[in-house]
């Protein structure tokens, strides 16, 4: 698969982490609510200097209430510690019990079209439609992903030049472009709304 290094976060650490490891771009992509991009995917990276590790097998066996600590240290993983520590933790279970530690497997075992790597990311912890379409296209557009109708199945998350998404994220041009899209969208939405 040919890769791209990912520029999500603006720490170069923490890209460096989601471009060499599946599982802390998974684990970004889980915490990618109710907080920025950045922070989101900065987030695995705090994990992994907190707790010296973010391999599934690590995360999973941490103490549940020792690993809220984590989060809440300054500064914070998520803006909701509990629940999202929870979160990554039932993920990194799956990704550990199912997928035998490794998050590419997901995406790479059998050789599955765009629709199967869909349906798993579905089945995940914290991963719905919409947030599985979205990695589904960063995948397909930074990570190399070729699966045959990846594109249909991310929906319009999939289409080139798209800037709707961290999956179209680049440079920092191709943020703004995507925060630009990203805010027409709620104010596209409040205004349906009345």
């Amino acid at each position: 698969m040919r890769t791209m290094e990912l520029h999500i976060t603006g720490d170069p650490a923490a890209d460096q982490l989601l471009t060499d490891d599946a599982f802390a771009l998974l684990t970004g992509m889980l915490l990618d609510q109710q907080v920025t991009m950045e922070s989101a995917f900065a987030g695995p990276e705090k994990i992994r200097s907190r707790i010296g590790s973010i391999a599934p097998a690590a995360v999973a066996a941490y103490e549940p209430q020792a690993f809220v600590e984590v989060f809440k240290e300054r500064p914070a993983v998520h803006r909701f510690p509990g629940s999202m520590a929870g979160r990554v933790q039932a993920l990194a279970e799956t990704v550990q019990h199912d997928w035998d530690g490794d998050a590419t497997l997901i995406w790479t075992k059998g050789d599955p079209d765009g629709p199967e790597v869909l349906r798993r990311l579905q089945a995940l912890p914290g991963f719905g439609e919409q947030k599985a379409k979205i990695f589904l296209a960063l995948l397909g557009k930074q990570r190399g992903l070729n699966a045959p109708g990846w594109r249909e199945a991310a929906g319009h998350y999939g289409q080139e030049d798209a800037f709707l998404s961290v999956a179209d994220i680049v440079s920092p041009e191709s943020l703004a472009k995507v925060r630009a899209s990203k805010q027409a969208a709620k104010a596209a939405a409040k205004a349906a709304k009345g």
